[in-house]
C-alpha cells in the first residue's frame, strides 16, 4: 500500500549527517517547498519537490492533500514520567502560596505522595491513566515517548509500572521507550537504611529488569533530596554491567550533582542541568553526553533559572528538548509548548528547538536511524500541521493546534 502526501507547502525533512546535530547544524532543516512525501507500508520511500515526484505516484494509492501546509517529523519526547496514579494539584496550590519543591518534599509530599497513590493502583488503573497521558501527547504531535518508572520504589510496583509501559508500547500507536528509575528517591521504609535500598536496586532489581527486557535504560535522580553522586555511581555501574543505557537527572538545583558522573560513566544523557557549570559542560561534550533540557519543570515550579542552552550550543553539545511530563514539577504534555519556552526563555531559535525535539531526541534514545527526520528508509512518523511555516510551532504559544499525526504511515490522531 502506497501513501502519497502531496501539495506540502513546506516540508521539514531534517536531512543531513547521520548523527545528532550540533552547532550551526541545528539550524539546517532541509526545507523543501511545494513538496511531496511517498510512503510504502510503514517506511518513507521518497521525499522531494512535488513536481519531481508526481510521476512516481502510482495510480493505485492513497493520496492526502496537505493543502499547502507544513509537514515535520513527529516529536520525540525523550524524558517523561508517563505512568502514575492521581495528581498533585494540592501541591500546585501550595507552590503558588510560596512553598518550595524541597519544602513540600520534606513534608512528605512530592514524589512520595505519588508513590503512595501509585502503589495503591492496579495495573489496569495505571494503564488507563497512562493511556490518557499518552493521548494528550499524541494530540500535540508526539510520536515517540521515553517513559520512566520511579513511582513504585518497591519491586512489585516498579515491575507493575514497567509492565504498563510494555502493554502501552505493544498496543501503539506511539512508540514507548521504557526506562527504570527506581533510584528516584528513598522510600519511607528505607529512610534510615539508604545503603540497603541502593544495594537492592543495584544487585536485585536491575538484574531482574534487565533479564526480563523490561527497560532499555536506567536513570537515577542525583540531587540533595534524592541520591548522592556516590549512590548514583553504584546504581549506574550496575545498570551498565547489565546492558542498560545510562541517563541521569543532574544539576537541577545545584552544581556538582551528577553531570560529571554522567561524563565519567559514558551516560547517554544528562537531564535538567539548570545549575550546570561551563566546566562540567565541557566534560559532557568531551564524553559525547547529550543534555536533555526540561524548561517545563522550570516554568511549572515558578523558577527563572533555565538551562544555559546557548552556551551548550556554542560548546558543540547535541542538545535535546523534552517535556519532563510528571504530576509534580512539570504536568505539561505539550512538546510545542516546550519549543516556545526554549525560544523565549533559553534563547534557542525555532529551528534549533525543533531539531532538539525531534532528531537529536531520537539519537539520545538510539533511534536516530529509524525516526526523527523524514529521510527515505525511515519510519513514516510525521505531522501535517495546521499552519504553513515551522516557526509557527513556537510562535503560537499554547495554541490548541491539532496536527494530523501519522505513525508508521498510519494516521493516529486527527
Amino acid at each position: 500500500m502506497v501513501l502519497a502526501i502531496v501539495n506540502i507547502g513546506q516540508l521539514v525533512t531534517l536531512a543531513g549527517p547521520h548523527r545528532s546535530r550540533v552547532g550551526k547544524e541545528l539550524r539546517e532543516l532541509g526545507l523543501i517547498p511545494d513538496a511531496a512525501l511517498l510512503v510504502e507500508e510503514d517506511r518513507i520511500t521518497a521525499v522531494g519537490p512535488y513536481a519531481e515526484l508526481r510521476a512516481r505516484i502510482p495510480a493505485e494509492c492513497t493520496v492526502i492533500d496537505a493543502e499547502g501546509r507544513c509537514v515535520t517529523p513527529g516529536f520525540v519526547d525523550a524524558h517523561t514520567h508517563l505512568v502514575f496514579a492521581g495528581n498533585r494539584a494540592l501541591e500546585f496550590e501550595q507552590r503558588i502560596a510560596g512553598a518550595t519543591y524541597q519544602q513540600i518534599a520534606s513534608a512528605g509530599g512530592g514524589i512520595l505522595r505519588t508513590v503512595e497513590l501509585t502503589r495503591a493502583a492496579t495495573e489496569d488503573e495505571l494503564l488507563a491513566a497512562a493511556r490518557q497521558h499518552r493521548d494528550w501527547m499524541l494530540r500535540s504531535g508526539t510520536t515517540t515517548i521515553e517513559a520512566k518508572s520511579g513511582y513504585g520504589l518497591d519491586r512489585e510496583t516498579e515491575l507493575r509500572m514497567l509492565h504498563v509501559l510494555a502493554r502501552l508500547g505493544a498496543e501503539g500507536p506511539a512508540r514507548v521507550v521504557p526506562t527504570l528509575l527506581a533510584a528516584h528517591t528513598v522510600p519511607p521504609e528505607f529512610s534510615d537504611r539508604r545503603e540497603e535500598f541502593v544495594r537492592w536496586i543495584a544487585e536485585e532489581l536491575i538484574p531482574e529488569v534487565a533479564e526480563a527486557g523490561l527497560a532499555r535504560c536506567c536513570d537515577v535522580f542525583c540531587d540533595d533530596h534524592a541520591f548522592t553522586v556516590t549512590e548514583a555511581r553504584t546504581v549506574m555501574v550496575a545498570a551498565r554491567s547489565h546492558g542498560l543505557r545510562l541517563r541521569v537527572h543532574a544539576e537541577q538545583f545545584r552544581p556538582g550533582t551528577g553531570a560529571a558522573l554522567a561524563a565519567e560513566l559514558g551516560a547517554r544523557t544528562a537531564d535538567h542541568l539548570e545549575s550546570v557549570t561551563e566546566g562540567t559542560l565541557r566534560l559532557l561534550q568531551g564524553a559525547g553526553v547529550q543534555p536533555v533540557l526540561l524548561p517545563g519543570s522550570v516554568f511549572a515550579l515558578g523558577r527563572t533559572h533555565y538551562p544555559p542552552a546557548r552556551t551548550m550550543v556554542d560548546l558543540g553539545l547535541a542538545i535535546v528538548l523534552a517535556t519532563d511530563f510528571n504530576p509534580g514539577s512539570s504536568p505539561i504534555a505539550s512538546m510545542p509548548f516546550m519549543l516556545s519556552l526554549a525560544c523565549l526563555q533559553m534563547g534557542l531559535s525555532p529551528a534549533e528547538a525543533l531539531i532538539a525535539a525531534t532528531l537529536n531526541a531520537a539519537w539520545s534514545l538510539d533511534l536516530g536511524d529509524r525516526v526523527g527526520s523524514l529521510d527515505a528508509g525511515k519510519q513514516a512518523d510525521f505531522l501535517i500541521h495546521e499552519f504553513t511555516d515551522y516557526r509557527e510551532l513556537a510562535y503560537y504559544i499554547a495554541a490548541p493546534a491539532r496536527p494530523r499525526v501519522f505513525i508508521a504511515g498510519k494516521e493516529a490522531m486527527r
